[in-house]
């Protein structure tokens, strides 16, 4: 069964008593056992969490320090016939040197020993009367529990799923963090066994930091800091367990609470990995500076580990999948939309500006894509202080078109005040049929394509004639999933939509409504908002309604949106985008439907490269873009065959 990437790690926060072992291992176990019993692979504990971080100068005694090895000891066996691995916080004396390290154990092996390497010595702490850095540590070998260890910051710790490297609390704050060096040797997941004092203002900042690593370090971070029963002598410790990948916090423990915290999430690595692979993360190594050693760990994942099965609907933890990833997050909703539509403004701007054009013309449907183009046209034509008038929108009714839509569109360019033409198409194309020999009844490709063709061969031609160029109306969607007429409304001069999915169309076209429009003309989107997606090329229905549906025919916009983002944005497989897909549209599609709509996605994209390999010039708005010249490039004929083989065993 596939794994899809995902390692359920935890970030624990035990209560504490300074200096007492014992109690601390105790407590420990008791969430290593807790974590365990929930699949959890890795768990991080805070810096000294065995002793306590405040034992101060306790740390030079030797009852101290033999009684946290005893500890040690215990918890190595008691994990041994656990599939966990440890990262816990201790002092390890080395010779006559004193380390602030983690340690790293799990079914009965001490793996190795990371010691701290930058030393906080600030007001609040002075680690260094008790600690010696890693960089001036005598020996890269320890004998700890009777175990012969590696010992260093250069320690890399690699299992059959996953590569992680640990640094330790006030690590983070460096300007060349150790985690830096892990990530650009490999590491994937970074452990931070900390102790972060509370100020005003520094949860804040520590979240931000964080978030940073692992976006700048393209890694999962497990970040665990000391809680309730440290010593407040001077200081005090809210607890902080906290999750993030790529710039982004998954999990976060509430502070200042007596209760022990376990924060368990999925990383997804295999996301991380290919966001690595297609930035050529890893071709930084060599700036690294350091020889790495690897320590590989050799463990068997039972089937109660979630990664090493199938996971079931609810089993990750953490992971929370947009079912609309392009479309901004309510909170972001008015300030993401305005940017987008000024990068379309801006593009269309340079073009208008480079090509010192003064009209535009444009076909207007009545439909979503239709009307985003035009209102975008309008702002930049308002932005260059050229007439509005200059924009030519053309309405061209054909056998499909409905009333509905055709006074959308006639209101629509009435209140927008430019230049108004109606040209239909119908005898246009009745004489092609006559030429063609094709009969008017006959509904099919050559009936549909004529009306888009002649439709792009007006616009073409009118924009000669008023020395303007066609502003391109096709979304993203449409051109993923090859939904446009080749040489017909796949083709314009410059395309403003083009990196834009439908299901951020219409978000883009409400906030327009709502925040950009007078009344009568947001009245006017809001319905175009609520028309049925249609070509309209087919004839209406005896009541005059829209019969030629596009999601009845193509598939829901929303998941094939859904599909092309995780297949595009992190080259997931068909089998991952499927499980992905049924945790996100659970309760509204069954699995049979996302199946079918899916297969229909992989087959139509493969086959439908051609179209985009010769796609006008258009503006990049989002991660995710078709462009051939700078986003998508792909053979025409590439073959589709290993990822239908793979969707034909869903």
């Amino acid at each position: 069964m596939a794994d899809f990437g995902f390692i359920k790690v935890a970030a624990a926060v035990p209560s504490v008593k300074v200096a007492d072992c014992i109690y601390n291992a105790e407590h420990i176990m008791a969430l290593i056992e807790r974590a365990n019993n929930q699949g959890v692979e890795f768990i991080a504990f805070p810096e000294l969490a065995l002793t306590a971080y405040t034992c101060k100068d306790l740390f030079h005694q030797k009852q101290l320090l033999e009684s946290a090895e005893e500890a040690l000891a215990q918890l190595v066996g008691q994990t041994a016939e656990m599939e966990i691995t440890v990262i816990l916080g201790m002092p390890v004396k080395c010779g006559t040197q004193l380390a602030d390290a983690a340690v790293v154990f799990g079914q009965g092996e001490i793996y190795g020993v990371v010691p701290k390497s930058h030393l906080a010595n600030s007001r609040e702490a002075g680690e260094s009367r008790w600690f010696t850095p890693a960089w001036q540590l005598n020996d890269d070998m320890v004998t700890l529990c009777g175990q012969e260890v590696p010992m260093g910051a250069d320690l890399i710790f690699k299992s059959e799923e996953v590569t992680f490297g640990v640094e330790i609390g006030h690590d983070i704050n460096a300007a060349f963090p150790p985690a830096t060096y892990h990530a650009l040797n490999g590491a994937q997941i970074i452990f931070n066994t900390g102790a972060n004092n509370e100020l005003i203002g520094k949860h804040e900042y520590l979240c931000s930091l964080i978030a940073n690593h692992s976006a700048k370090s393209c890694s999962g971070y497990v970040y665990a800091s000391a809680g309730f029963g440290e010593s407040t002598t001077d200081l005090v410790f809210s607890g902080n367990a906290i999750i993030a990948e790529n710039g982004k916090i998954l999990a976060q423990s509430p502070r200042f609470t007596m209760n022990e915290q376990l924060e368990i999430c999925d990383i997804d690595v295999e996301y991380l990995e290919h966001d690595r692979m297609v930035d050529s993360f890893s071709s930084s190594n060599s700036l690294s500076g350091r020889d790495y050693r690897v320590v590989k760990i050799f463990r068997e994942r039972s089937n109660r580990v979630s990664a090493a099965k199938e996971p079931v609907a609810g089993e990750l933890v953490g992971r929370v999948y947009n079912p609309t990833p392009f479309v901004p997050a309510d909170e972001q909703m008015e300030s993401r939309c305005g940017e987008i539509f000024n990068i379309q403004v801006s593009a269309l701007a340079k073009r208008m500006l480079h090509t010192n054009c003064k009209n535009a013309v444009i076909g207007i449907s009545g439909g979503l894509d239709s009307t985003l183009a035009l209102l975008v046209a309008v702002q930049t034509f308002d932005t260059l202080q050229i007439p509005r008038s200059n924009i030519h929108a053309v309405t061209m009714p054909g056998f499909g078109t409905t009333d509905r839509t055709y006074n959308n569109a006639v209101d629509l360019i009435n209140a927008l005040g430019v230049t108004f033409r109606e040209i239909s198409i119908k005898e246009a194309c009745i004489q092609h049929f006559k030429d063609l020999q094709h009969e008017l009844t006959n509904h099919n490709v050559v009936y549909e394509n004529s009306q888009a063709r002649e439709r792009t061969q007006i616009l073409m031609d009118l924009a000669n004639q008023v020395n303007g160029m066609v502003i391109g109306t096709g979304d993203f969607s449409e051109l993923a999933l090859g939904w446009a007429t080749y040489n017909g409304d796949h083709m314009s001069m410059y395309g403003v939509n083009a990196d834009i999915p439908k299901t951020l169309v219409k978000y883009l076209v409400t906030w327009v409504a709502k925040f950009r429009s007078d009344q009568k003309t947001g009245t006017t989107l809001l319905d175009i908002v609520d028309t049925p997606i249609s070509p309209e090329l087919i004839p209406a229905d005896e009541q005059g309604n829209i019969k030629q549906k596009t999601e009845d025919l193509v598939g829901p916009y929303e998941l094939h949106d859904f599909f092309l983002f995780h297949m595009l944005r992190y080259g997931a497989a068909p089998e991952k985008i499927y499980f992905l897909a049924k945790r996100s549209f659970e309760g509204k599609y069954d699995d049979a439907t996302i199946k079918k709509w899916l297969t229909t996605c992989v087959r139509r994209f493969f086959n439908m490269q051609f179209k985009r390999s010769c796609l006008p010039d258009g503006p990049k708005v989002g991660s995710v873009g078709l462009s051939p010249r700078g986003d998508w490039q792909m053979s025409s004929d590439s073959c589709s065959a290993v990822w239908m083989e793979q969707l034909l065993d869903l």
